[in-house]
């Protein structure tokens, strides 16, 4: 619980989700990836484990979620590049900003899955 004297805000949420997603991206995804990389030197048996393995509940979950949490982190990594540029940190534009980086996560995300489905 909060309390009631602080009240959530977009822009506490925002970065407290790229932490998060960048710690998952770290500790979740890339060893996932590596997994299927060195499954795929590995051969045709080691391919077919990780292959069921990520046609099962769990691993589509995580891949699913990989690709939400990449493409969020990289909308709002491309939202702090522009910031480091001294632009749009006016708090009404961090706001607008951030609301255009959650837009543009989603279509990113739906976009990926519809392509690769």
């Amino acid at each position: 619980m909060i309390g009631p004297y602080y009240k959530a805000q977009l822009t506490s949420v925002l970065s407290i989700t790229n932490r998060l997603t960048g710690v998952f991206l770290t500790v979740v995804s890339m060893p996932l990836l590596l997994w299927w990389v060195l499954a795929l030197m590995a051969g045709p048996q080691a391919f077919s484990v990780i292959t069921a393995f990520l046609a099962g509940f769990i691993g589509r979950a995580l891949v699913l979620f990989s690709l939400l949490s990449l493409c969020f982190h990289l909308m709002n990594g491309i939202r702090h590049l522009v910031w480091d540029t001294g632009s749009l940190l006016e708090i009404d534009q961090v706001y607008r900003t951030g609301w255009i980086m959650l837009m543009a996560s989603v279509v990113l995300f739906v976009s990926i899955l519809w392509l690769t489905s």
